[in-house]
């Protein structure tokens, strides 16, 4: 019998298989769970904004649940969060129907996520992994490298690597198994920065500053800007404006004085 967390876990989620996929596991394996398992509970969590103290009792009390979210913070760790859903795979129709009923306003960002919602509803699942493969992927490589050290030195695997993860260890978080891509990936680091917003692990305000500021704020704006501007982009075009927006008021924001 699936403990209760579980149940709730997957009533958020929408059915086993939107759990399984949203994890990045195959459905069989969600399937067979009773009980999430411990590795598992804060990406279940990330996906499902079901608390870890109800994921996992036994694990996690209501005093270890991270602390409360303020709107602000809350609006960013969405858009982090929506930036990481749609770097790091290509999503599917279920993503497209949720990215397609997003909500704007009239400033420059809530413009460009009108403008988001408006790509989704124009395509499919279809086109757009096709899209997302010659971006990201390709025959050989993409057009684009969303990492870290190709941005900052040219090549992969180099400093910027190994100082993400240094810091992501010092931070005490461990890398999702499901997670191919090495961690300075810009849709990790974006997950990264949604978890920070969001209050999901224990860090202080001066954490969150020097990760973006160490990870993000040399080369993301430029990432975002090849993104938006580059020829084979059709949604991720309007993926690029969003995130070349939201990183430049993230630049802004974390310049002020504390």
């Amino acid at each position: 019998m699936r403990h209760e967390g579980l149940e709730e876990a997957i009533r958020a989620a929408g059915s086993v298989s939107a759990l399984a996929r949203g994890l990045g596991l195959a459905q069989p394996s969600v399937s067979g769970w009773t009980k999430i398992p411990a590795e598992r509970v804060l990406a279940v969590e990330t996906l499902t904004g079901v608390p870890r103290s109800i994921l996992r009792p036994d694990l996690y009390e209501a005093s270890d649940e991270a602390q409360t979210v303020d709107e602000v913070d809350a609006l960013r760790a969405q858009h982090y969060g929506l930036l990481a859903a749609l770097l790091q795979r290509a999503p599917t129709d279920d993503v497209l129907r949720d990215v397609a009923s997003i909500k704007g306003d009239m400033s420059e960002l809530g413009l460009a996520l009108i403008a988001l919602a408006d790509a989704a509803k124009a395509t499919d699942a279809t086109k757009v992994s096709r899209e997302y493969f010659n971006l990201f992927i390709g025959v050989g490589r993409g057009e684009l490298m969303p990492y870290g050290s190709y941005y900052l030195t040219g090549f992969l695997h180099e400093r910027p690597l190994a100082d993400v993860r240094g810091d992501l260890m010092r931070l005490g978080l461990e890398r999702i198994e499901t997670h191919r891509e090495p961690e300075d990936h810009i849709g990790i680091l974006c997950e990264v920065m949604a978890g920070f917003a969001g209050k999901r692990f224990e860090a202080m305000p001066a954490d969150e500053k020097a990760f973006f500021e160490k990870h993000l704020r040399p080369w993301a704006e430029r990432f975002f800007v090849d993104l938006e501007t580059t020829k084979d982009a059709q949604f991720y075009k309007a993926v690029g404006q969003v995130g070349r927006l939201f990183i430049a008021i993230e630049t802004e924001a974390f310049a002020l004085p504390q």
